[in-house]
């Protein structure tokens, strides 16, 4: 199967820095870039942008609550207006940005709590892909690959947009098919080998098991990995040497 790699990056602001960027570059095919609203400003945008052109890495639009001092992880109240205009607005700075080197936005991947949000609640789906639809319906949305895939697909049709599945090695899944909370056993697998050999399983058959040993079938475009460590560098590369045993 033809997984990709795909990370958060460019999350550091002002004169703060945070990530590996420059070192785990060479090792993804996909970046999903902060635009401001959680992390990252312009002139991190332009660096991050510029990085992704010298490695050839599709750039995602990341773009969250606005919710800097929280970092986009906390729930928002909000209108389908507003989160149809929080979208369109940080999919517009990145896609400025992106114009100045020449390069193009290619899909679109909610952070944090917004991402959370939804996937449990297909009114805010429906907004993100209407926000979506209004700038470029090339663009596709990235979700999280669960039972519900057939059901978010359909709305998405809606809005003559596309989707792309994302899957974690690195966490639970329930029987059901969706992320053990956090806050529950189990949810974060910290075992290297048991993630190289999930993200195995993967890429060679489409499907993990659940905490209780249940065999799921995925569909699986790309496969999250999360850099903002020196451990996370060595999983990421492991992950990379993986792709090319394929």
């Amino acid at each position: 199967m033809n997984i990709k790699l795909n990370c958060d990056m460019g999350e550091g602001f002002g004169a703060y820095s945070m990530g590996l960027d420059e070192k785990i570059m060479p090792y993804i095919q996909m970046a999903n870039l902060a635009c401001g609203f959680h992390a990252s400003d312009p002139v991190t945008m332009h660096k991050s942008i510029k990085l992704c052109k010298e490695h050839n890495i599709q750039i995602g639009c990341h773009p969250s609550y606005p919710d800097l001092v929280g970092f986009g992880r906390r729930d928002m109240t909000c209108t389908p207006e507003e989160i149809v205009s929080f979208v369109l607005y940080q999919l517009g700075a990145l896609s400025a940005l992106c114009k100045s080197y020449d390069v193009e936005v290619k899909y679109v991947k909610p952070h944090g709590a917004l991402y959370n949000a939804m996937m449990r609640d297909e009114n805010i789906f429906r907004s993100i892909a209407k926000a979506i639809a209004k700038f470029d319906t090339q663009l596709k949305l990235m979700v999280l690959s669960s039972s519900k895939n057939d059901d978010y697909a359909t709305i998405a049709q809606k809005y003559n947009i596309s989707l792309l599945y994302e899957v974690f090695a690195d966490r639970g899944y329930t029987d059901e098919g969706f992320l053990v909370p956090r806050s529950e056993k189990n949810a974060v697998i910290t075992e290297k080998e048991e993630v190289l050999q999930r993200a195995k399983q993967l890429m060679k058959k489409g499907s993990l098991k659940s905490i209780n040993g249940k065999k799921l079938k995925l569909k699986v475009d790309a496969l999250c990995v999360h850099g903002d460590n020196k451990s996370a560098l060595k999983l990421i590369k492991s992950l990379h040497k993986l792709q090319n045993d394929f």
